[in-house]
């Protein structure tokens, strides 16, 4: 099974979670992740997720001056994707029990 595929489908949940806690610019979200252990996701996806859960209202930004470089862009969760990381853990919960149920009569 390729880890690529099932990232597609969880990518913003690991992005909502990341940034639950902590704001963060995009390099410092992917950093996060590959951290965490999700070394296969890409820099275009990350930064692609970030965007989209941001015009979809899920995120606020702002932007602050960096001392290595240019301004970065940084984002947070807001209530409405505090909500949706809510909803989207408690299905990932059920599909992952679900999961583990059946590979568990499997073997």
């Amino acid at each position: 099974m390729e880890i690529s595929q099932l990232l597609k489908g969880v990518l913003d949940l690991a992005v909502l979670a990341v940034l639950r806690d902590e704001d963060g610019y995009g390099y410092d979200v992917l950093r996060r992740l590959r951290r965490a252990g999700l070394h296969e996701i890409g820099d275009a996806s990350v930064y692609g997720t970030l965007r989209r859960l941001y015009k979809a209202g899920l995120l606020t930004s702002y932007v602050q001056a960096s001392e290595e470089g240019p301004h970065r862009k940084y984002y947070s969760v807001n209530e409405l994707g505090r909500a949706r990381l809510a909803e989207s853990a408690a299905t990932w919960r059920g599909f992952a029990a679900t999961m583990d149920s059946l590979l568990g009569e499997a073997t």
